[in-house]
């Protein structure tokens, strides 16, 4: 599978500088009327119904071009605020009509910046519920709602996203009302915007089918059992069918045979990584933190449900997926641009022998 980074690049000697745009804009097909959009100023793109330069401009059913593509627009793994690094989310586009997988904060930025845009977002799965993959989903719908979005927006994830729907609506509840008040606004957010929960399942179980992509989820095993026990919320893992390509994402976990299961043969299999040092001290200092009768701690909860470059490989090689893409990042110093990230593929590629590819922002595969 040809895979492209979204980074400012030359062609060969001589020729002119190949800009993020361009390279966005070649993997998506987008049409030269439809980058046209791009110039208009930002204020005349968010009042346009269906704004959004990748598909927008274009019908939905034809779609700018052919074929199923993954366009990252955050990595970063875990809560903190990162500006080299939005947090976790990614895009799925087919045949032109893209699809959200998580949102966490940056992605609304990251949507713009890659050319997909946000306006034709219809369709959100979450794999879980942490805010990592959430931060930006309030944003999202007000500002779709804002921009003139009169269609649906249909959000799928584990138990409380029905809920988290319901809360994004009270987040902007205000803007609605004077809008709709002081400019005449007539769609009812209420009747556009719908939270779906998805049941938990060991065994993968189809969540969402339309004419361009089947997907199922399995649970994964990001949170342990003494947790499930006192809480509804489960984790996910989404396997994504076109038809040309199966793109799998492992959600926040670690080495989980739900998820070997799930990703059996795909193409692209999507997975969070931790640096393993990272690991050893987080189990250090929960160890420490029992010894001193805390039992429940985030160094417990970081040591104990995430993948080690050992658990990724394990789960790639037993499902005989042909390419990882490492995404959810945890590294060995987080918050570093140029972080090196063979302490990752070389660790992976001990005990996986396909392509592994650290995911960037903006790259598109």
């Amino acid at each position: 599978m040809a895979t492209m980074k979204a980074e400012d690049r030359e062609s060969s000697a001589g020729a002119s500088p190949i800009s993020r745009r361009d390279v966005l804009s070649s993997a998506l097909g987008l049409s030269a009327a439809t980058l046209a959009s791009s110039a208009l100023p930002t204020a005349a793109l968010a009042q346009a119904p269906g704004a959004g330069p990748a598909t927008g401009a274009l019908p939905v059913k034809t779609g700018p071009n052919p074929g199923a593509w993954v366009v990252l627009l955050g990595t970063r793994g875990g809560p903190g605020i990162d500006l080299a690094h939005p947090q976790t989310s990614a895009a799925v586009v087919v045949d032109g009509r893209p699809y959200l997988v998580d949102c966490g904060y940056g992605a609304l930025r990251q949507l713009v910046a890659s050319n997909v845009g946000f306006q034709q977002i219809n369709t959100v799965f979450f794999t879980h519920l942490h805010n990592d993959h959430t931060g930006d989903f309030a944003s999202l719908l007000s500002y779709q709602w804002t921009s003139g979005k009169s269609t649906p927006t249909d959000a799928y994830g584990p138990y409380g996203t029905g809920k988290l729907v319901e809360g994004a609506l009270a987040f902007f509840r205000a803007n609605l009302e004077i809008r709709t008040t002081d400019e005449g606004r007539t769609v009812d957010a209420d009747k556009i915007f719908h939270g779906h929960d998805i049941t938990a399942s060991a065994t993968p179980v189809p969540v969402f089918k339309d004419d361009r992509v089947t997907v199922t989820a399995a649970e994964n095993t990001h949170y342990p059992e003494r947790s499930k026990a006192k809480m509804p919320h489960r984790s996910l893992a989404l396997r994504f069918e076109t038809k040309n390509r199966t793109i799998v994402f492992s959600g926040d976990t670690t080495y989980s045979p739900n998820v070997v299961n799930l990703a059996r043969n795909a193409d692209l299999f999507f997975c969070e990584i931790i640096d393993a040092t990272v690991l050893e001290q987080m189990l250090a200092r929960a160890k420490q933190d029992a010894a001193e009768g805390v039992q429940v701690s985030i160094a417990r909860h970081v040591a104990e449900t995430h993948s080690s470059p050992t658990d990724v490989a394990r789960m790639a090689s037993e499902a005989n997926v042909k390419t990882v893409v490492l995404y959810h990042q945890v590294p060995g110093n987080p918050g570093t641009p140029g972080y090196p990230v063979t302490s990752f593929t070389d660790a992976v590629r001990k005990g996986f022998s396909g392509e592994v590819i650290v995911g960037q922002e903006l790259m598109v595969l």
